[in-house]
């Protein structure tokens, strides 16, 4: 055996002892435990495979947990197409959107406290929003043609608006506020979370508060984040370390990726028409500009979002630790936005990747009304939320089921093809 043969076998002898090490920490049961067919259940891996040899994306993470009990976890792939560093059931993946429902968690924390009530005014805690504005269309039919005009509000925006995305907060430069959006620089310049929620409480909406469903993307989340700092007199990254992961030993989620980590993050690729291309990591803040994302800023494992999944189907409480009262988490996971339908959700093109008919949305998580109209597996109760780099996580109470994907490309199909692939194997 040549000498590059020996080496090639020693490292690869390492990553299996490290990816088998990480998944130390957790159990892992027998599916038939659970309720679930190990035969059946082997059909996730054949379902991201085809992906990882289609080369949609490089590699994902998945897991599932039922009744209590993880009945499968797994990692395939590689974390980095240039080195071929095989994926690991602890790699880190950039979590965008999936921070937002741990920032709704903060909020009901506080609001368990006393400290705000959800439907309290943003402007209570962010004098920006005071007598917010409403641009529209000069005319529907012919809206860029024509211009806008600005007209009042006709209610305040409260912090229930913003958990639910029906706040009308401009999120990019479509729609009628959209150039007061594109001109206010937010993404343009390197400035603090207390700065970027002062300039969106002064930009005009893009429709009445409470009448429409449109997700707030980066913006809503991160203010509501800004008003967990100022309730709480600390800023979101100690607020979480201190109140939400510690508690659930979510060891390895972070703000901040500590230096000895960043080779433990997957790298995230775009997909293009010429491949996979590498997508660089946001710059870091200046010194002294402190912006910690509610909406999209956390870097985390599987292992780690697990725990705080399961808080959730426990009704708040982890072991020890209670977050929050069951009640609490039951408004956080029930239907608020009435018959509105998820409409923005495909105006950015991400319906053709999951249909979400027969959806509402509750605090910081998307909520199944019925199962009929979405065409994939589920059950009407059952909610969670994606991340931008592919992302994803559902928690199903009346299965007792968690499942949670992680990967660094957007691959929407298996938005609906993994919840598939779970839901077929349950055999009880």
């Amino acid at each position: 055996m040549s000498s590059t043969a020996k080496v090639v076998i020693a490292l690869s002898q390492c990553f299996l002892l490290a990816s088998q090490a990480s998944a130390a920490s957790l159990t892992i049961s027998r599916p038939e435990e659970a309720g679930l067919s190990a035969e059946r259940l082997k059909r996730i891996h054949s379902v991201v495979q085809s992906h990882i040899d289609a080369k949609d994306f490089a590699g994902a993470v998945t897991l599932v947990a039922r009744k209590g009990k993880v009945v499968h976890l797994e990692a395939q792939g590689t974390t980095d197409l240039e080195s071929g560093k095989p994926m690991r059931t602890d790699t880190l993946f950039r979590m965008a959107s999936m921070t937002k429902p741990i920032t709704a968690v903060a909020v009901l924390m506080m609001m368990e406290e006393g400290k705000l009530v959800l439907s309290d005014p943003v402007s209570k805690f962010i004098p920006e929003f005071k007598n917010p504005k409403v641009a529209m269309w000069n005319l529907p039919n012919d809206p860029r043609g024509a211009g806008v005009r600005i007209v009042s509000a006709d209610r305040e925006v409260t912090l229930q608006h913003i958990l639910t995305h029906t706040a009308g907060l401009a999120v990019s430069t479509e729609g009628p506020a959209g150039e007061f959006y594109r001109k206010a620089s937010l993404d343009q310049e390197p400035i603090s979370l207390a700065e970027f929620s002062k300039r969106v409480g002064a930009l005009p909406l893009n429709f009445q508060p409470g009448t429409q469903w449109q997700y707030t993307s980066g913006v809503g989340f991160a203010v509501l984040g800004r008003v967990v700092e100022i309730v709480s007199g600390m800023n979101l990254d100690q607020f979480f370390k201190q109140r939400i992961f510690t508690p659930l030993t979510m060891n390895n989620t972070f703000f901040n990726i500590p230096a000895d980590r960043l080779g433990d993050v997957a790298t995230v690729y775009r997909r293009t028409e010429q491949g996979l291309a590498k997508q660089n990591p946001p710059p870091p803040r200046p010194p002294g500009i402190e912006f910690f994302s509610g909406a999209g800023g956390l870097t985390g494992s599987a292992e780690d979002y697990l725990q705080f999944c399961q808080m959730l189907l426990n009704g708040g409480q982890l072991n020890s630790a209670r977050l929050l009262s069951r009640k609490s988490v039951e408004l956080m996971t029930d239907n608020a936005i009435g018959n509105l339908d998820l409409a923005n959700y495909s105006e950015q093109g991400l319906a053709l990747e999951q249909n979400l008919r027969g959806y509402g949305f509750g605090l910081g998580v998307r909520v199944r009304k019925s199962t009929g109209a979405s065409g994939w597996l589920g059950s009407p109760g059952d909610y969670g939320w994606a991340g931008a780099n592919g992302t994803y996580f559902w928690v199903d109470p009346k299965e007792q089921l968690i499942g949670i994907i992680l990967m660094a490309t957007r691959v929407g199909i298996l938005r609906t093809e993994f919840p598939n692939a779970v839901y077929q194997a349950i055999v009880d």
